[in-house]
């Protein structure tokens, strides 16, 4: 990893007076109560949950079968660990994908708000673009066409004809006997499998900031991953004329404020933004893109392209960017956000790290006085926080919309957040600013899956609980997939996995994993379990490399990143060692070991 130069690197007087600014712009909004500061979307607020896309469940007899494997969420992780089974055992394998929404598409299911958009490029993030011979129009695909693009991966490997859609999962409990597992949904299912794949996701249980007298509200309200175009009109390219004459607050502007907000702006007769923590909001250059350009022309074309793409966000020498965007300009600054990242080492690295992170973030404040013209906004939208504290967003609509008259800015910082809600609007200081409809665009609450939350039990060998066992003992994994004492149970994640900015290109090489597994245990009438001295070394790989950002997210501003400011722990939580070398590793474990976790039964 090479550092950006900085060609006018700060003074030691103006580092110092830039980490003072920092932290007195982290104490304006951080919060005691940390995480609790949100609530779930549950009981009186489950309705927040509820999916927007179906009318009802359907009427259906539970299952009661045995398939050869159940995979557990319909999301890209899902749908990829299907299809590479499908792929590498073929059309006579079940595979059972259970879905808790109407259909799958995972994120790109629920999220169809106004904007939205991935801010990965669209050749690299689709995908199975090779497989399936599919180009995306567009540089960045808007939420539709990756949801489409999902459907069709579905469908191409013949993953609807067993699929349970609308449905939890509620328990998976290892029968000994049966060697299978005993897999329970909320609708009354108890079916067996050989193998179960988890693939619960990362951003699925929408979250509420916990603001008193929410419940008191008698506006429309809605949560940006649940959209209510009943109630707006329109559908995720605008047009919602819905909202004509209606003052529309937001909440939030993160990832998800910042592609929304400019739709609302068009439609709405009044735009109300509720802002704790601006976002760094850099130049995203959306254009249409021709398969030629993207030497779409030639076999394998889009792994060689996200594979570059990988190796310039994880560290790696490349020889060329293909990509070219703001991902891959500051590449560097990514080493504090990613747990699986190439360290070289470099002497006084950082003091360099910090200067290329100044030069940065200048850049990206000096963009927002640029474009906003009244002085007071522009100060407000401006980022005090290193460049690794929050997800970079990336938007040419979002800044200019604060020039509008009929959109003010609502800066919550000094009250560290929203103070109470009343029957008509919203309360910031002293003002009351009532609004006939508010928006949540407040995300998700990230990495609590239902395994991790305790929502899905699984119950292994001796009827030893997962969860427990990581309560107890702290992670402990094969390479993050298998563990021991639940047998033939693959875990999908990033937990002592790899993780990388294109979340989708981990999950596919983990789905290629989970295929060679299930294929090699099923070749040889195996079940798949690693030893506890297996997992000793993984752990202790782990363990051996960690990064030490604990003290760097100690000093952020809040976010979900830093558990709202309490810190974000170190420890063997991922391959330290970036995603390049992971995915090589598995390559080769394969090759030489993979009998080593394939047990007689």
């Amino acid at each position: 990893m090479t550092l950006p130069h900085c060609d006018n690197p700060p003074t030691p007087q103006e580092t110092a007076a830039l980490r003072e600014r920092y932290r007195a712009e982290r104490e304006r909004r951080v919060r005691p109560e940390g995480p609790g500061q949100y609530r779930p979307t549950t009981a009186e607020f489950g309705y927040f949950a509820a999916d927007p896309y179906v009318d009802g469940t359907g009427e259906r007899a539970p299952v009661r079968d045995v398939v050869d494997v159940a995979v557990v969420g319909g999301g890209f992780g899902g749908i990829l660990a299907g299809a590479r089974l499908r792929a590498r055992a073929g059309t006579g394998l079940r595979v059972r994908v259970v879905e808790r929404g109407g259909d799958f598409g995972g994120t790109w299911y629920w999220n169809r708000y106004p904007g939205v958009h991935c801010d990965i490029e669209s050749h690299i993030y689709l995908p199975m673009l090779d497989e399936t011979g599919y180009v995306p129009e567009w540089k960045y695909a808007p939420g539709e066409e990756i949801r489409r693009h999902a459907v069709r991966i579905a469908e191409q490997s013949g993953l609807y004809e067993d699929a349970l859609f609308s449905t939890s999962v509620t328990a998976l409990t290892w029968d000994d006997t049966a060697r299978q597992w005993l897999v329970g949904t909320d609708r009354g299912d108890a079916f067996h499998a050989t193998h179960v794949v988890t693939a619960t996701g990362t951003l699925t249980e929408p979250k509420l900031p916990g603001i008193p007298g929410i419940e008191d509200y008698k506006g429309h309200t809605f949560h940006t991953s649940r959209w209510d175009y009943g109630y707006t009109g329109g559908g995720p390219d605008g047009s919602m004329t819905g909202l004509a004459g209606k003052r529309v607050g937001v909440v939030g502007t993160g990832a998800t404020g910042v592609q929304v907000i400019p739709k609302l702006a068009e439609d709405a007769a009044h735009l109300y933004v509720f802002q704790r923590t601006p976002s760094a909001v850099d130049v995203r250059g959306q254009q249409r893109v021709s398969p030629g350009e993207v030497g779409a022309d030639r076999p394998g074309w889009a792994a060689e392209r996200r594979e570059n793409f990988l190796r310039i966000v994880s560290g790696e020498d490349a020889t060329t960017d293909l990509v070219a965007d703001g991902w891959t300009a500051s590449a560097a600054l990514l080493e504090k956000l990613l747990p699986s990242f190439r360290r070289d080492g470099e002497p006084d690295f950082e003091t360099a790290y910090e200067a290329a992170d100044h030069a940065t973030m200048n850049r990206i404040r000096d963009r927002v006085s640029a474009e906003v013209a009244d002085p007071a906004t522009a100060a407000a939208l401006q980022p005090w926080y290193r460049y690794a504290c929050k997800r970079p967003t990336f938007s040419d609509l979002y800044l200019p919309v604060f020039n509008r008259d009929d959109v003010t800015l609502v800066d919550t910082a000094d009250t560290h957040g929203i103070e109470r809600m009343t029957e008509r609007g919203v309360v910031v200081g002293s003002t009351e600013y009532e609004v006939d409809c508010l928006i949540f665009a407040t995300g998700f609450s990230v990495g609590v899956s239902g395994v991790t939350s305790g929502k899905l039990p699984v119950t292994g060998r001796g009827g030893v609980q997962l969860l427990d066992e990581r309560v107890r003992r702290g992670p402990r994994s094969l390479h993050g997939f298998l563990s021991n004492g639940f047998p033939n149970l693959i875990q999908m994640g990033s937990l002592q996995n790899a993780s990388s900015v294109n979340f989708t290109h981990i999950l596919d090489e983990q789905a290629v994993h989970a295929a060679a597994l299930i294929a090699a245990a099923l070749e040889k009438d195996a079940v798949l379990e690693p030893t506890p001295e297996a997992e000793d070394a993984w752990t202790g790989v782990c363990a051996q490399g960690a990064p030490d950002h604990a003290w760097f997210h100690a000093e952020c501003t809040p976010g979900y990143y830093n558990r709202e400011g309490r810190g974000r722990p170190n420890g063997p939580l991922a391959y330290p060692h970036g995603a390049v070398a992971f995915h090589e590793l598995l390559r080769r474990w394969r090759a030489e070991h993979m009998d080593e976790v394939l047990q007689a039964k």
